[in-house]
């Protein structure tokens, strides 16, 4: 250990007591607790992306030091000891000034030039998925029934709620109808796609226009661009990106492609066989082989630096992110719904492997949700006459 290091606490650090619990022999022949608690200290700090054990003397030490002022760790060791000193720089927790502290060091400057929230940092990337959706994990979180529920966890709170007795309500008029109630109606989530079909060009077009693309893009004040889209934005900054993953649409090669969305254009990024771009669209959606089936998988990224950059360490920035993809997948299952697709969007992702194959830095621009469209398997529902007059064929348009 070089005593003339400068050293810092990183960035972002949190700690969490964690209960373990392990089976207490002697409780249990002694009548007493089966189980015996011990508690373990977790450090969470998004530049190691992994979570840290610490013991409690390198707690007490982290809690004496800055983020902010390089210290000498001849100073430092004056009150912390140098076995402390260097687990925590191994750790990548204490971040140094030299050369072979490089690695480390760029990731915690990189969070230090991102803005983040402390809080939503560490909510992001502690709550981002590998390789889940497999064996046990799919049975525990997909194959109960509502049954099943109920019988484990009683029955679900109320599905209505209601402040005030039902003589103090006051009603409203009828709704009037219009044709965003039809498409509200058929609005709905799609498991069940047409593997033997093929989405059309012009639909796939349509779909991604309306959605994803800019109705134009203006230059704010000098320098800095803004973009006009059908979805609101915090701070009118569109941080959002969509990356497709193409299955299965008439003129287009399997693969993951980037939206341009002010050429209204793909931009090529991985070439797929048809085997292996079932494997990856299966990955990124956490192993729901019903919404991997989909024609077109579109994973929405966020570039958090374009909206920290103004809500710079602000308590609702990361928030703001999230709603928009929000306001985005739903506009898709709107758009979708009126070209007769299906439409889909799902938060159980694989993050980590889909920044592996998008080649994405989650300190710059991470997945925060999938959706999904395509043609749907069973077209019957499609074959109705609304109320508003509109007659739909088999294929799910407007005759």
């Amino acid at each position: 250990m070089f005593h003339h290091t400068q050293v810092r606490r990183c960035a972002i650090l949190m700690i969490e007591p964690r209960e373990q619990l392990t089976l207490d022999l002697a409780g249990l022949f002694a009548g007493g607790n089966v189980l015996a608690a011990n508690i373990e200290w977790i450090a969470l700090a998004p530049h190691l992306d992994a979570e840290i054990k610490i013991d409690a003397s390198e707690l007490t030490a982290l809690g004496t030091m800055g983020e902010t002022s390089w210290t000498s760790i001849g100073l430092l060791a004056q009150r912390v000891a140098s076995a402390v000193i260097e687990s925590l720089l191994r750790k990548g927790l204490l971040i140094g000034d030299g050369p072979h502290h490089m690695g480390i060091r760029e990731r915690d400057e990189a969070v230090r030039a991102g803005h983040w929230r402390p809080l939503s940092a560490v909510a992001h990337y502690f709550s981002r998925w590998s390789d889940a959706g497999s064996g046990e994990d799919v049975h525990v979180t997909r194959h109960r029934t509502l049954t099943d529920l109920v019988r484990e966890h009683g029955a679900p709170p109320s599905h209505l709620t209601e402040r005030v007795e039902k003589d103090q309500r006051q009603t409203l008029s009828q709704p009037r109808r219009s044709a965003l109630d039809t498409l509200f109606r058929r609005r709905a989530t799609c498991r069940n796609f047409d593997t033997g079909s093929l989405l059309g060009e012009a639909d796939f077009s349509d779909l991604l226009h309306r959605v994803l693309g800019c109705h134009d893009v203006v230059e704010v004040i000098p320098g800095a661009m803004g973009l006009k889209k059908s979805n609101p934005s915090g701070g009118g900054l569109h941080p959002l990106e969509a990356y497709l993953l193409v299955r299965g649409v008439e003129g287009f090669a399997s693969g993951l492609y980037h939206y341009h969305v002010a050429e209204h254009a793909l931009e090529p990024l991985t070439p797929l066989d048809a085997d292996a771009a079932y494997e990856l669209a299966n990955r990124f959606v956490a192993g729901q082989d019903f919404f991997s089936n989909a024609h077109v998988l579109v994973v929405l990224t966020a570039r958090f630096r374009r909206t920290f950059w103004k809500y710079r360490n602000h308590p609702k920035a990361y928030r703001a992110i999230v709603l928009e993809a929000g306001h985005v997948s739903q506009n898709l299952y709107l758009a979708a719904t009126e070209l007769g697709l299906g439409a889909y969007v799902t938060a159980a992702i694989n993050e980590i492997d889909i920044e592996k194959a998008l080649g994405l830095d989650p300190l710059q621009e991470s997945p925060i949700v999938v959706c999904g469209f395509g043609p749907r398997a069973d077209r019957r529902t499609m074959l109705e006459f609304d109320p508003l007059g509109t007659v739909w064929d088999e294929n799910g348009r407007r005759r």
